[in-house]
């Protein structure tokens, strides 16, 4: 008997996530980061959604066909959270200092797609790196690097 409600706990309330089950959740999760970074400006154009694309292959290795569906998720996921914390949580806990940068440094890149950085942007990355728990140098850093590969572009 005890096994058993053991065996039905397991199964149905489990607070263990397989190791794929994370990796899936933060790749969500850092998709919808980069989703919300695209709707900042209100003005959702082509060069965004591209580069919210672009970003994703980079970041997660993916082909255009897998871009696509974690895009379409992210989208869904982004319209139904209240907040970033489901999406910074994951990342602060599982991700390398250097994963954090690197997603600073990827929202920069998603915000000045456009040409034009918009203060709702800035205070969105600003926000992100505070709740990831990147320094303001790292955040800076990941500014300039982008800026400057947009100035040699």
């Amino acid at each position: 008997m005890i096994n058993t409600l053991k065996r039905f706990f397991e199964q149905n309330f489990s607070t263990t996530a397989t190791e794929e089950e994370t990796q899936h959740q933060l790749r969500l999760a850092t998709a919808a980061l980069f989703v919300e970074m695209m709707r900042q400006d209100h003005e959702v154009d082509r060069v965004e959604k591209q580069a919210v694309k672009q970003v994703l292959k980079k970041k997660f290795a993916l082909d255009d066909a897998e871009s696509e569906e974690l895009y379409s998720l992210a989208k869904q996921e982004s319209r139904h959270a209240t907040d970033y914390h489901q999406f910074t949580s994951l990342i602060a806990s599982h991700f390398s200092q250097e994963q954090k940068i690197l997603v600073i440094e990827y929202l920069w890149e998603i915000a000045y797609a456009d040409g034009i950085l918009h203060m709702y942007e800035e205070h969105m990355v600003r926000r992100i790196a505070d709740l990831i728990h990147v320094s303001h140098k790292d955040y800076i850093q990941a500014k300039h690097r982008v800026e400057l590969r947009n100035e040699a572009d």
